[in-house]
C-alpha cells in the first residue's frame, strides 16, 4: 500500500520519470512511464520484480519485462512546480505531487483524471451476530475490504459514464457497481450482481463530459473494481498482492481510447471468411449420425450454415486429441463428408488431460514434467469429465509448443476450429488450491498468480500450434481470457440460460467486450441451459445474426434448439435472418477489417458512435453494426413493438424504407417475424446474393444497396482463409454515394476481380423485397 508523503525530487532516464518521497521504501521509487503521446504508465515495484505484463507483447512487452527503459520517445518537458512534477506530451499533462498522486490533464489542461486525495468512505458494516443470521437463512452479505495491498483511489465527476471490463454481467454503463477479476465457471444463471464470470479483462473506460480516457490494470492477480458503488466521489482499483501497474490511455473520444488500448494490448487479427456465418451446435450430439442428420436438416430446411461444432462427445471417454471410435466412427470421413455439403467442423478441447496409463497425451506431459504440481513436488490431479485430470502447465512455453504439437491429430482429421472450454481452470473437485505450482514464463508461480492467465495461455498455445500447422488465420474461441487474448482467441459469454433476462444482458455483455479489445464476440443463441420457448428463440434467432459470432447452442438434458424444432413460424423467421446475414457477409467482414486496423469492434454500444447524446449513454437495448446500421431487437417476452431510440440524423427503416429523423424515442411494430432495423442516410451496404455456406460463390457478384443521402464506404476483399492480405494481396475500394449515384474508386489491387456488381437503390419509403 502506497505509505508515500512529501516529494523530496526526481530523476528521468530515456521516457522514464522515477520519483523520491519521504516514507520511501529502500530501493523503490515509482515510476511514471511515457509510452507514447497518449499512453502513460504509472508503476510502483512492490514484488521487487518490476514488470510482469502478460497482455503486452512484442517488443514493447520484452522491454518492460526486462526492466529497460525507452529510448524512442521521450516526455516534450518535464519541470518542477509548486503543485508537483509536471511532465508533458503532445498530448496530455501529467502532475505528480506529494504521496505520489498523479493527476492527469489533456493537451489543453483540462482534467481527465485526478487522484482522489481523500479517506475511503466504508459504511453498511455488519456484525459478526448479524453475520450469522445472514448466513442462516442463506443470505450472502458483503463486508467493507479492508485497505488492500495494492490499491489506487481516482475521482469520480458527477457525469462520469464508465465502460469495459469485459463480459461482467449487468448493465452497459458499469458506474456505481462492484466487480472482481477471477476466472469463474459459475453455473447458476448469470445475474447483475455477478462479481466475477469466466473473463479477466481489466481495462475500464470513462466517458467525461468532455473527453475520454482508459485504466488498464495490468495486474493478472485477483484484482477488484468499484467504480463508485463505495462512494461516488470515486472509483477503487485494488489487489491483494502484486505490483501497482496501470496505464493511462487518453483520448478525444472512446474510440480513441480503444485505439490506443488494443495498440498497447494487440488487436484482433482477421478470421477466415466462413467463421462469420452460422454455427450450429449443442452438448448431446452422441453420434456420428446424429451429427450427419444435423447437417441433412439444415439443408433440407435450406438454413445457410457454415459450421457444426462437436462437444465433448466426440472424444474417447472425454480425453483429449482422441476419437470416440465407437459412436463417431469413422471421423475422416464424417468430417469430409461435411465439408463437401459446405459445412465445416469445430471441436471442443478442454485444459484437462485423463490420468491414464497408455494414453499418449498424459504419459507425454508425465515424462516431460509437463503438467501442474503440489507444493510437494507430486502432479496435482483434480477432476473433469474423463475423471481424474491434470492440468497443462500453458504458462512455461515449452508446454504451449507442446500443446500446438498437439493439434496435428484434429488438424488432420480435417477440423477448421478449435473451441477451448474449462479453462478458468474449471474443476470438479473445488477450486485449485491457490499453491498448485505452475510455471510463469520463466520463472516458478503458483495458481493464484497464474489463474487468470491460464485460459489467455492455453489460446495462445493453440493459436500458434494451428497457425505454424496448417498457414491459415486460426479459428480459436474460448471460454476463459485476460486483456491481450483477442490477439489470439474469438470469445463467447460462457453458459447462459433460456431466459428473457439473459437476452437483454446479451447486448451490453457484447457492447462492454468489443468495447474491452475482444470484438469477434456472441453468445450461445437460444441459451445455453434451461429450456428455450418458440419466441425467444425467435427473438434470439434475430439478435444473433447481427452477433459477430452467430452460433445456436444448448445443453444436454434441455429442449432441443436446432431452428425447426419450435415449428414453422420459427422455422421461418430463422431462415429469414441466417439468410439475412449471408446477404451481409461482405459488409461484417468490412467491420472485422476496419477492426484489425483500429481496434473498433463489429458490433458496438450507441455511446460509441453519438457519444454527446445523453440517451445513447445508458442504451441497453440497442446497438450498432458498423457505424451505419442500428439494431433494435425486442427483448421483452409477449411484445410486438419497440420503443426505439434514434440518434441524431436521418435514418430510413431497414424493412418499410421509411424515413425517420433522429433525436427521439418512437414505438415501432415489431411482430414476431421483425426485428427494428435502421440505416443511416447516405449508406452503402456490401451484399451478396443469399447462399447455404459462406464460400459458395464467394467472388461472383458484389451487391451494392445505396441509401438516398451522401456517404462513403471503403470495401475490402481478400481469399478469406490465409494471411496473404499481410503481404498486400487484397483488393479496396472506395464507394461514394450521392444518392445512388455511385462512385467507386479501387484503392488497392492485388486480388481477383469480383465477376460482377448489381446496385440495389432504396428510395424513400420504398420497402424492402426480402430475398
Amino acid at each position: 500500500m502506497n505509505t508515500y508523503k512529501k516529494l523530496l525530487k526526481y530523476r528521468t532516464d530515456g521516457n522514464r520519470i522515477y520519483f523520491q518521497f519521504e516514507g520511501n521504501q529502500q530501493g523503490k521509487e515509482p515510476c511514471v512511464e511515457v509510452i507514447s503521446d497518449s499512453i502513460i504508465n504509472v508503476f510502483i515495484d512492490y514484488t521487487g520484480m518490476g514488470h510482469c505484463t502478460r497482455a503486452i507483447e512484442g517488443e514493447l512487452g520484452k522491454r518492460l519485462n526486462s526492466g529497460a527503459a525507452g529510448k524512442d520517445i521521450k516526455p516534450e518537458k518535464v519541470s518542477h512546480r509548486k503543485s508537483g512534477v509536471v511532465i508533458k506530451t503532445k498530448q496530455l499533462t501529467i502532475v505528480v505531487g506529494d504521496g505520489f498522486q498523479v493527476d492527469f490533464y489533456d493537451a489543453q489542461e483540462n482534467p481527465l483524471s485526478l487522484a482522489y486525495r481523500g479517506e475511503r468512505k466504508r459504511s453498511g458494516e455488519v456484525s459478526e451476530a448479524a453475520l450469522e443470521l445472514l448466513k442462516k437463512e442463506g443470505h450472502a452479505a458483503g463486508q467493507t475490504i479492508a485497505d488492500y495491498a495494492v490499491q489506487e483511489l481516482r475521482s469520480l465527476d458527477q457525469e462520469d459514464c464508465i465502460y469495459g471490463l469485459g463480459d461482467k454481467t449487468g448493465v452497459l454503463n458499469k458506474r456505481y457497481y462492484a466487480y472482481e477479476m477471477w476466472n469463474s465457471d459459475i453455473p447458476d444463471p448469470h445475474e447483475d450482481c455477478f462479481k466475477s464470470l469466466y473473463k479477466s479483462i481489466p481495462f475500464m473506460l470513462v466517458l467525461k463530459e468532455k473527453g475520454a480516457y482508459g485504466i488498464f490494470f495490468d495486474n493478472h492477480n485477483r484484482t477488484y473494481f468499484d467504480l463508485g458503488k463505495e462512494s461516488e466521489a470515486y472509483y477503487l482499483l485494488g489487489a491483494e498482492e502484486g505490483n501497482l501497474d496501470y496505464y493511462f490511455i487518453g483520448g478525444e473520444s472512446l474510440k480513441e481510447v480503444i485505439s490506443g488500448y488494443t495498440e498497447l494490448t494487440g488487436r484482433a487479427p482477421m478470421q477466415q471468411f466462413w467463421t462469420l456465418g452460422f454455427h450450429q451446435s449443442r452438448w448431446g450430439y452422441g453420434s456420428e449420425k446424429e451429427i450427419r442428420g444435423i447437417a441433412e436438416e439444415m439443408r433440407k430446411h435450406k438454413l445457410p450454415c457454415d459450421c457444426i461444432h462437436f462437444d465433448i462427445d466426440y472424444m474417447d471417454h472425454y480425453k483429449v486429441f482422441t476419437w470416440n471410435k465407437e459412436t463417431y466412427e469413422d471421423g475422416k470421413k464424417v468430417i469430409s463428408d461435411l465439408k463437401d455439403m459446405g459445412i465445416k467442423a469445430v471441436t471442443i478441447i478442454d485444459p484437462g488431460v485423463k490420468v491414464e496409463k497408455g494414453y499418449d497425451v498424459y504419459e507425454e506431459g508425465v515424462e516431460q514434467n509437463y503438467f501442474a504440481r503440489t507444493p510437494e513436488g507430486e502432479i496435482y490431479v483434480n477432476e473433469v469429465w474423463p475423471g481424474d485430470a491434470v492440468y497443462p502447465d500453458f504458462g512455461d512455453p515449452k508446454v504451449r509448443r507442446w500443446w500446438g504439437e498437439k493439434q496435428k491429430f484434429l488438424i488432420d482429421m480435417g477440423v477448421e476450429g478449435v473451441w477451448n472450454d474449462m479453462n478458468e481452470p474449471a474443476s470438479f473437485r473445488g477450486p485449485l488450491p491457490d499453491d498448485v505450482v505452475f510455471t510463469d514464463e520463466d520463472m516458478p508461480s503458483c495458481h493464484k498468480h497464474i489463474h487468470n492467465i491460464y485460459g489467455h495461455n492455453m489460446a495462445k498455445a493453440t493459436y500458434e500450434g494451428w497457425k505454424e500447422l496448417t498457414g491459415k488465420r486460426p479459428f480459436v474461441i474460448t471460454r476463459a481470457c485476460y486483456s491481450g487474448s483477442q490477439k489470439y482467441t474469438t470469445g463467447w459469454t460462457g453458459d447462459n440460460h433460456s431466459i428473457w433476462s439473459h437476452i437483454r444482458m446479451a447486448i451490453p455483455q457484447m457492447c462492454n467486450m468489443g468495447m474491452s479489445g475482444m470484438g469477434f464476440i456472441g453468445t450461445d443463441v437460444g441459451g445455453f441451459g434451461s429450456d428455450c420457448t418458440p419466441e425467444l428463440f425467435a427473438r434470439w434467432i434475430q439478435l444473433g445474426s447481427f452477433s459477430p459470432l452467430f452460433r445456436d447452442h444448448c445443453a444436454q438434458g434441455c429442449r432441443m434448439q436446432e431452428p425447426w424444432q419450435f415449428g414453422e413460424e420459427v422455422l421461418a423467421i430463422s431462415r429469414k435472418y441466417i439468410r439475412m446475414r449471408y446477404q451481409l457477409l461482405p459488409y461484417l467482414y468490412d467491420l472485422m477489417r476496419e477492426s484489425e486496423l483500429t481496434g473498433i469492434p463489429m458490433l458496438r454500444p450507441l455511446v460509441l458512435e453519438f457519444e454527446n447524446d445523453e440517451h445513447a449513454k445508458n442504451r441497453n437495448d440497442e446497438f450498432m453494426l458498423g457505424d451505419r446500421m442500428l439494431i433494435a431487437p425486442v427483448v421483452e417476452q409477449g411484445a410486438r413493438e419497440k420503443l426505439v431510440y434514434l440518434p441524431k440524423g436521418t435514418w430510413y427503416d431497414y424493412w418499410s424504407g421509411e424515413e425517420v429523423k433522429g433525436e427521439k424515442f418512437f414505438v415501432r411494430e415489431a411482430p414476431l417475424d421483425v426485428c427494428p432495423i435502421y440505416v443511416k442516410a447516405g449508406a452503402v451496404i456490401p451484399k451478396y446474393p443469399a447462399r447455404m455456406h459462406a464460400e459458395e460463390n464467394k467472388d461472383d457478384i458484389l451487391i451494392l444497396e445505396t441509401y438516398p443521402g451522401k456517404g462513403c464506404w471503403r470495401h475490402y476483399q481478400d481469399n478469406g482463409i490465409n494471411f496473404d492480405y499481410r503481404q498486400g494481396a487484397y483488393n479496396e475500394y472506395e464507394i461514394k454515394n450521392k444518392s445512388g449515384e455511385l462512385n467507386v474508386k479501387m484503392l488497392h489491387k492485388n486480388y481477383t476481380f469480383y465477376g460482377g456488381f448489381e446496385i440495389i437503390r432504396r428510395a424513400k419509403g420504398e420497402p424492402l423485397i426480402y430475398a
